[in-house]
């Protein structure tokens, strides 16, 4: 559904991707996971027109970006980082201006609004201003937004930052549905668990390389699949093992504070860049 070849953008002297190459599978819900810079919102504008490859070449679902990108703005949806409704329309409003803008029939536009109304769950609140809602349910009303023209692919660029835990949940629960009603999502985030809980499969970009591609499963098996931490002297040390068996071997040697845990992909992207997702 998402083939890229050579990506890279520059601004200036700026390489902000670099030769990117990734093919992303229809149904599949794939996450680019990295720190604030390392790649992820560029890759997203490329790939939904907002920017031009500086060289390389993509397309989504066989249309190339660059040379038919109203082709490509028909086959996909997208839910920016930022907040980008019109807060003095009610959600009805924003959900009809993006149908027409579309072009679809009148018919069709009032179903799918209250199909998509009901399905994030805001029926009672449709006509109410959107500059009413809370940050969650903004979220909700972008997702059911980006839906309305039904497209083959929806791009998700951090859409559950600055959401409380519960809010959150409720997201990846309507993102869970999306998929499995055939809907291809390419996820964006920092949220080491966002992309354990939701992904099939994860690629890690650190300052625009993609240095690391495969299932959450995958990537912790390359680096080991339990941590050993140990706390001593104010001073926290990290050291990863293939098996359980293996860590309990090396903590039974240790003394201060000592943790046996299973690795996590911040642990992948730690081992593989010496530094957190958060920094």
């Amino acid at each position: 559904m998402i083939r890229i070849a050579g990506l890279t953008k520059k601004y200036h002297e700026t390489v902000a991707l670099h030769d990117l190459h990734l093919e992303i599978g229809a149904g599949e819900i794939f996450g680019l996971l990295g720190p604030n810079g390392a790649g992820k919102t560029t890759t997203v504008r490329l790939l939904t027109t907002l920017a031009r490859p500086t060289s390389g070449e993509a397309s989504i679902n066989g249309y190339s970006v660059v040379r038919h990108p109203e082709a490509v703005k028909r086959q996909i949806g997208v839910v920016p980082q930022h907040i980008n409704l019109d807060q003095d329309l009610t959600a009805r409003e924003n959900l009809e201006l993006h149908g027409r803008l579309h072009r679809m029939p009148r018919a069709e536009r009032s179903a799918r609004i209250r199909e998509l109304l009901a399905f994030v769950d805001l029926e009672d609140r449709a006509d109410e201003p959107v500059g009413r809602f809370s940050g969650g349910m903004k979220r909700r009303l972008m997702i059911a937004r980006a839906l309305m023209h039904r497209p083959r692919v929806l791009f998700l660029d951090e859409p559950t930052v600055g959401l409380d835990p519960q809010v959150r949940r409720r997201i990846w629960d309507l993102i869970r549905e999306m998929n499995r009603n055939g809907t291809t999502i390419l996820l964006t985030t920092h949220y080491i668990e966002e992309a354990e809980m939701l992904c099939h499969r994860v690629g890690i970009l650190d300052r625009g390389r993609l240095i690391a591609l495969g299932t959450p499963r995958e990537l912790k098996r390359r680096v080991g699949e339990y941590v050993v931490e140990n706390i001593a002297g104010g001073e926290t040390e990290y050291r990863l093992f293939a098996s359980r068996e293996e860590a309990i071997r090396y903590a039974a040697g240790l003394s201060g504070t000592v943790t046996i845990r299973e690795t996590n992909l911040e642990d992948v992207f730690v081992e593989l860049t010496g530094r957190k997702v958060t920094d």
